[in-house]
């Protein structure tokens, strides 16, 4: 089964159009390297929680907007091998792209897929 990579995180929303260059670069490497899938969501209807919620996970500020993302691999050892790849390219460093969020507060996690209909 598929083993899939996925993100949270802010982006300011007058930064949308730069977020969407960025990761539209992100994913051809991604696909290059083995993805079969990359999926960008801008925030639409993200409530905030009174325990937790997206906007609380990120520290969401007032100007920013939450994005949820994935990355569908073939399985966890492709996207091990693949991973690799995407962190060394570089294409992707930061002294050759400009990040248009804040790192820190990225949460990032793999995941087996245990059911996909």
């Amino acid at each position: 089964m598929n083993y899939v990579d996925g993100f949270v995180l802010a982006v300011k929303a007058e930064n949308r159009d730069l977020y969407r260059r960025h990761a539209t670069t992100a994913a051809g490497v991604f696909k290059e390297y083995g993805a079969l899938k990359v999926v960008e969501c801008w925030g639409d209807d993200v409530p905030e929680g009174k325990l937790t919620s997206f906007p609380m996970a990120v520290k969401r500020e007032p100007d920013e907007v939450v994005v949820f993302s994935w990355v569908e691999w073939p399985s966890r050892a492709e996207r091990d091998e693949g991973m690799k790849k995407v962190m060394a390219d570089p294409r992707l460093q930061p002294d050759v792209m400009t990040m248009p969020f804040d790192g820190k507060r990225l949460i990032y996690g793999g995941f087996e897929v245990i059911v996909d209909v």
